[in-house]
């Protein structure tokens, strides 16, 4: 496995939701708490880190996937922001294909919802790992139990709350034989579960208070599952788009090997050159020389 330097695990995370669920504030509590924003910005001031579109801004609603980085102690996080509304629903579903593990988030006051259930088809037919986040419960009608048991019958009967021992045990042999064995449950298994889609870990907070934002973190840290990269070279282009000054950016996931500034990629009719390689967080970037596997980057 390739590794980030300081030993960090790379982990490419997309967050997807309903509109209005909370997402891009559940973004911004991501980075605040890792400390890769300074400050919160929020969608109704228009200054969200992750809405940097002015029809975004206008509008109070993401409508192009972008990509943030924070740092946990063990992981180096690429964020994958995706729109919640169901008009730019294949904005969302093109980084499926590049994402290591899913975000889902659902509102504690609406619960699960028609747009919900098509993300849920979409990273079940890619085969993506999902970790649920039940935002807004500082909110009256934010009932906890019957959210669960929501999306237990909606989703998945692996649907477990994380503070539930016995329920996360249930979703898989080697973690209910070990938990049998031991009384407590054990991260690796419960990693390799998350990763088979045998259990999907629900947590549950408000993002506007910062409320569980620690919890989710270091369930990322604990959970998400672990990417394994071959040795040569090779890539998975998931965007096209152009800067501010016209520049044609292709946004891919390293999925294999190296890539560096100026290497010749060749196929059997073209070949080109990566002029220039940059990693975005919201509209900023930096320039690198090379591009590790499980680099996200343009």
């Amino acid at each position: 496995m390739e590794a980030q330097k300081g030993g960090k695990r790379r982990l490419v995370l997309g967050i997807f939701a309903q509109v209005d669920a909370g997402k891009t504030t559940l973004s911004e509590a991501l980075l605040y708490k890792t400390g890769a924003l300074r400050t919160l910005g929020r969608v109704d001031h228009g200054d969200a880190h992750l809405d940097t579109h002015e029809l975004e801004r206008a509008r109070g609603i993401t409508i192009f996937s972008k990509q943030a980085r924070f740092e946990t102690e063990h992981l180096a996080v690429t964020l994958l922001d995706t729109p919640g509304h169901a008009d730019f629903a294949p904005e969302a579903e093109r980084v499926m294909p590049v994402i290591d593990c899913a975000l889902l988030l659902v509102s504690g006051t609406d619960g699960v919802q028609g747009h919900t259930l098509t993300l849920w088809r979409l990273l079940q037919h890619y085969g993506v790992p999902v970790v649920l986040f039940f935002n807004k419960m500082d909110l009256p009608g934010a009932d906890r139990a019957a959210l669960l048991a929501d999306a237990r019958t909606a989703l998945s009967d692996r649907c477990a709350a994380l503070d539930d021992a016995e329920s996360v045990a249930l979703s898989s042999e080697a973690l209910l034989e070990h938990f049998l064995n031991t009384g407590a449950l054990d991260d690796a298994l419960a990693a390799d579960a998350v990763a088979k889609r045998e259990l999907f870990p629900c947590l549950f907070g408000s993002a506007r208070q910062l409320d569980g934002i620690d919890e989710l973190l270091r369930a990322l840290e604990h959970l998400a599952p672990v990417p394994v990269y071959p040795a040569e070279l090779s890539a998975r282009v998931y965007q096209i788009a152009h800067d501010p000054q016209g520049n044609r950016l292709t946004f891919l996931k390293v999925t294999g090997g190296t890539l560096g500034v100026k290497q010749l990629l060749a196929g059997e009719d073209w070949q080109e050159k990566a002029d220039q390689l940059r990693l975005y967080s919201g509209s900023k970037f930096t320039l690198l020389q090379q591009a590790p596997a499980g680099t996200v980057c343009a």
